[in-house]
């Protein structure tokens, strides 16, 4: 697969101090579909996407993404957990979103390239891990209630603390009896980014909660 390196690397942080989803490695991993078919995957400098206002993601929220945790053993060889059940999980994700599936065959390898390239930012404290961030959005540019012919599906890398600011500490939570997200029909067992807003209501109601 195609590499292509940063030739300006970044400063780590401190990996004590990592908190969550606020460092990004050098890397990323891309893969473009058109014409009925995905492109190869590679490997590119973590930089941002070119997007026209009409890009159609920005207006029909046709975009789904997953979660999952690198590690370094005690010999210090990578280890992912589950990654095929996040990719599995994903491919339903991309089904119920009228959006292509891809062959994990081909994304699983060009992923632990990808590791392999950034394993320096893989944290070993206990408690923190290497976050990896797979993701898909439309990206035609076009206005209209149809799915796109265009998609970006990218992963990105992010060394993490814990995901709550006092680790594994009780948390509070909100028990919400009005507002729902999944419904017989609806979106809310895929991981798409329709189903992880907040409403306005759920906003305050959340903030009149906590204090």
């Amino acid at each position: 697969m195609k590499i292509t390196k940063s030739t300006v690397l970044k400063q780590k942080p401190d990996f004590s101090q990592l908190g969550f989803g606020k460092y990004f490695t050098d890397h990323m991993l891309v893969m473009e579909y058109e014409n009925g078919a995905w492109k190869e995957p590679e490997i590119v400098p973590y930089a941002s996407f070119p997007m026209a206002p009409a890009t159609n993601v920005l207006h029909y929220a046709q975009s789904i993404f997953e979660g999952a945790k690198a590690y370094k053993n005690d010999e210090g060889r990578i280890t992912v957990f589950r990654i095929d059940d996040n990719f599995v999980r994903m491919n339903n994700s991309a089904k119920r979103m009228c959006m292509p599936q891809f062959d994990v065959n081909v994304v699983k390898p060009a992923l632990f390239e990808l590791l392999k390239l950034e394993s320096d930012w893989i944290p070993t404290k206990p408690g923190t891990a290497l976050y990896i961030r797979p993701f898909m959005f439309a990206n035609e540019e076009v206005l209209g209630v149809h799915a796109s012919k265009k998609y970006v599906f990218s992963i990105i890398l992010s060394p993490v603390g814990s995901y709550y600011a006092h680790g594994l500490e009780p948390t509070k939570i909100l028990v919400e009896d009005t507002l729902v997200r999944a419904f017989i029909g609806g979106t809310g067992e895929a991981k798409s980014i329709r189903r992880s807003g907040l409403t306005e209501k759920s906003i305050s109601t959340s903030k009149k909660w906590a204090a």
